[in-house]
């Protein structure tokens, strides 16, 4: 298979293309060259998605399949009037965030709604209007493609350290500050595995909407499960909501965030969602174990980012809550 990723250069893109040269496929990685290598065995093209003739260099090849990790709808645009051919598997990675009801659990791909796209002239999305863009940047590719809403994808390499967080407090041991519940949802997925079902996907000419994600899996059996692969001696001190709120701890990502967690019910259904057509469609996962190994070996390896809370700052919000007479870790 010709495979051309555009993008390629970077955590999802170069999995991806990782998995296909391995497979035997003949891959074309096609972007500015800024963000990084791109995986051994791959093609490297240089484009420039933002020109209106950025994809020139490309216009008199033949491709197979086509890979889309963009955010933006101009790129998005301009790359389907520019390459995508009924004889070409055409995959958008899209997101989770695409949906209008984070609230109502166990919601599917195929029935739960979406937020209004952005308008027609908008060319870039921004955090704000990141959800948005990706429904216009879905509308724009249309319904004869493989549509893959990635969930939070995890593991070596995640420029965003948020799945980080975790293994490499972990491994560190003691007293661990544990948002909400033990029986609260996190929902994620391994890089690799979304990598090897994308492949998958433009190998069988598989079609349609689905949710590149694993299933729910209770906190507390995540974090237990990735400290006993680690080889850490932890205690979960579970603090609630409104403590760590009042205590300036924040949510999901950045300076002072427990990654991960998101406050309920707000968000009860974002880390619900039925992934069993994706599953039912190929797409498997290895243990959260293997992910937490690997995660903190690249980590090590490499130095890689890591957010959330710092040491200190996680002691003095479990100092505030054993000042109160709250119970230690178990």
């Amino acid at each position: 298979m010709r495979l051309l990723i555009l993008g390629g250069s970077q955590f999802l893109g170069r999995a991806i293309a990782t998995h296909a040269c391995a497979m035997g496929h003949d891959v074309t990685c096609a972007a500015r060259g800024l963000a990084g290598p791109i995986a051994q065995g791959a093609r490297f093209v240089r484009i420039d998605r933002d020109a209106s003739n950025g994809f020139e260099s490309l216009m008199r090849e033949e491709f197979d399949a086509v890979v889309d990790v963009s955010r933006h709808p101009g790129q998005v645009r301009r790359a389907v009037a520019a390459l995508k051919r009924p004889s070409v598997h055409w995959t958008f990675v899209s997101t989770v965030s695409v949906y209008a009801d984070n609230r109502t659990p166990g919601q599917r791909a195929d029935t739960a709604p979406l937020r209004p796209p952005t308008a027609p002239e908008v060319e870039e999305s921004s955090d704000e209007t990141y959800g948005t863009a990706k429904v216009a940047c879905e509308q724009a590719v249309g319904e004869d493609a493989f549509i893959c809403r990635a969930g939070l994808i995890v593991g070596p390499e995640d420029p965003t350290g948020r799945f980080t967080y975790w293994p490499a407090r972990l491994a560190r041991g003691g007293d661990v500050l544990a948002p909400g519940a033990p029986e609260d949802a996190v929902q994620f997925i391994d890089v690799g595995d979304l990598a090897q079902w994308i492949v998958h996907a433009a190998e069988t000419g598989l079609t349609g909407i689905y949710d590149g994600i694993g299933p729910p899996l209770t906190r507390g059996a995540l974090l237990a499960e990735c400290a006993a692969a680690l080889g850490a001696s932890c205690t979960f001190t579970w603090i609630d909501r409104t403590f760590l709120e009042q205590h300036d701890v924040r949510r999901w990502a950045g300076p002072r965030s427990l990654p991960l967690w998101l406050p309920l019910p707000d968000y009860a259904g974002f880390a619900t969602r039925d992934t069993t057509p994706a599953r039912d469609a190929g797409l498997t996962m290895r243990p959260a174990s293997e992910t937490a190994r690997d995660t903190l070996a690249w980590l090590r390896a490499s130095n890689g980012p890591v957010v959330g809370l710092t040491p200190e700052e996680e002691g003095d919000v479990l100092a505030a809550w054993h000042a109160r007479g709250e119970p230690t870790g178990s």
